[in-house]
């Protein structure tokens, strides 16, 4: 993370478009946010839309606004959020989500540097550095005709990629740290074995999982620790069959510790195994034929 965040320092000295690559959860919009405040617009808006959170006939007036009359219930006319991050930055993640319509729409604003409002036939100028997010992997949904190789081009100019969680387990327990400090309870603090078990716990939810995870153990905490007890059953439950223990513990047969931990994998994952063979690193035909063998 400390390479992701000197990496965007430098970047942060451009106005190029900038395309952020991570699983969700991972703290894409935080990176945004860190770009946007070390650059040269730090003092004006920085403005965030979830592409995928809108319909695509709103969506149109969100980004570009519109004029009163545009469409029926536009009683009014309405800035755009290209207009209302004039000077600043503009973050749209999901950007993969995108309706090609809108897509078109998009590219020729980046082109030119000129937007015009729904139900207007003058263009205006802003002055936007567009910041964008994916999970997805675009060239792949570029193949699939789902989106525009042009456009493409112009979003991935500069790219960061921020890792999963679980790709840096160092960082679980001073994340949690810093959210029990945000959530007002820093008297709190973390038992061992629940940091243990936040250190071997696969977080397919990611950063967001974590503060959620932390958010259930600050309502459960007694007497100002929190415990295993305290934190929730899919945690606890895969912690207690967990191959990690004391150097106390029989030694077991490898096929049953995959067996456990694909299991629990899976289980984290909400039982889909598209979503636990990512996690895992192999192919979902892999885990299939090992769902087979474990049966």
């Amino acid at each position: 993370m400390q390479e992701v965040l000197k990496r965007a320092a430098r970047f942060a000295a451009s106005n190029a478009p900038v395309m952020i690559l991570g699983e969700s959860g991972a703290g894409k919009e935080v990176v945004a946010r860190a770009l946007h405040e070390g650059s040269s617009r730090a003092d004006r808006p920085f403005v965030a839309v979830n592409v995928a959170a809108l319909p695509s006939e709103l969506l149109e007036s969100e980004l570009f606004g519109h004029v009163r009359g545009a469409f029926t219930g536009a009683a009014v006319a309405k800035e755009g959020l290209f207009e209302s991050a004039d000077g600043g930055t503009l973050f749209l993640d999901e950007i993969a989500e995108m309706p090609s319509p809108l897509q078109a729409k998009l590219l020729r604003a980046l082109q030119d540097g000129e937007i015009r409002r729904v139900g207007e036939t003058r263009a205006f100028g802003v002055d936007v550095r567009i910041v964008c997010a994916t999970h997805r992997d675009l060239s792949a949904r570029v193949e699939q005709g789902l989106f525009r190789q042009d456009l493409l081009y112009r979003l991935k100019v500069l790219t960061l990629k921020v890792p999963p969680l679980r790709a840096r387990c160092e960082d679980v327990v001073p994340l949690a740290r810093r959210m029990l400090l945000e959530e007002g309870r820093s008297e709190l603090r973390l038992s061992r074995e629940a940091i243990g078990l936040l250190e071997r716990h696969p977080w397919p939810g990611n950063v967001r999982e974590l503060q959620n995870v932390i958010k259930h153990g600050i309502a459960l905490a007694e007497e100002g620790v929190i415990e295993p007890r305290h934190l929730p059953e899919e945690l606890t439950a895969a912690g207690a069959t967990s191959p990690r223990g004391d150097g106390n513990s029989p030694m077991r047969p490898l096929a049953d510790v995959e067996r456990e931990h694909v299991q629990r994998v899976l289980e984290a994952c909400g039982g889909s195994q598209a979503e636990a063979a990512r996690v895992l690193g192999i192919g979902r035909n892999t885990l299939w034929r090992k769902l087979r063998r474990f049966e």
